[in-house]
């Protein structure tokens, strides 16, 4: 166990993108971070940007309840308790698909990471938060402003963005009793693996193919940082951070 008494957080998804950025900003700022994900070799290169943080790498695939026991147990043994989970492992699907060719096990693993996964990391952190001393702690869902506007076919990835939303006000309610702060940040076009083909070109509601701006991701991190750091008694229930000439509002 660390004796270290910095905040500790639980980061899924950090071999890349936002969690990765997250996962830095953190660490840089003296909490102790668990890094999640499906590649250890990534796991180790986001630890390796902050050489001196406290950092844990649990090679976990959130659909499985198996690896989600083994993470939240590899956190608490190295580092006593947990102050935050910021659910952010997700997967796009395959983009471009209409919703007639889709096939089933693309729908399926799309919502086993970004529904289930989600909910099986919140119901582990629900049980630690509940039983440590001090009591309670804070969970932070990446939904997406998918979550509010689709993009053209990209029917599983919105569907389970816009579950997420609901997963996150039954938790903020459910977490009530127990100093469980629960809130979402919605993210436009953070400038990341993921997010390269925007700069391109990417479909349009119109059925044009056009570039879209993007943001630098250390802004994202910056904002879980602020979400994650206010006291239990103020909550950010949904936060939207995008890049501002992105085609979201309005009409473009």
């Amino acid at each position: 166990m660390n004796a270290n008494p910095s905040k500790v957080a639980i980061v899924t998804g950090a071999g890349s993108g936002i969690g990765r950025a997250v996962a830095a900003e953190l660490l840089r700022t003296g909490w102790s971070v668990a890094l999640a994900g499906r590649r250890s070799e990534r796991l180790a290169e986001t630890a390796a940007l902050v050489p001196d943080g406290a950092s844990v790498a649990v090679r976990t695939d959130v659909a499985e309840p198996a690896d989600v026991d083994g993470l939240f147990a590899t956190a608490v043994d190295r580092f006593g308790r947990l102050d935050l989970l910021f659910n952010n492992a997700g997967t796009f699907g395959p983009g471009g698909v209409p919703v007639e060719d889709l096939p089933y096990e693309a729908w399926r693993h799309v919502v086993d990471t970004n529904l289930n996964g989600a909910f099986l990391c919140a119901q582990a952190a629900f049980r630690q938060m509940k039983e440590q001393d001090p009591r309670g702690g804070r969970i932070i869902n990446n939904g997406s402003i998918s979550a509010h506007t689709p993009r053209p076919r990209s029917v599983a990835y919105t569907a389970t963005k816009h579950a997420l939303t609901g997963l996150t006000k039954a938790l903020s309610l459910d977490g009530r009793p127990y100093d469980i702060a629960v809130g979402q940040i919605d993210i436009g076009n953070a400038a990341t693996d993921m997010t390269a083909r925007m700069q391109v070109g990417a479909l349009q509601a119109n059925g044009e193919v056009a570039p879209e701006p993007v943001m630098d991701v250390e802004d994202v991190a910056r904002t879980v940082r602020h979400m994650a750091e206010l006291p239990l008694g103020a909550n950010v229930q949904f936060a939207t951070v995008l890049a501002t000439a992105m085609p979201y509002v309005g009409r473009g």
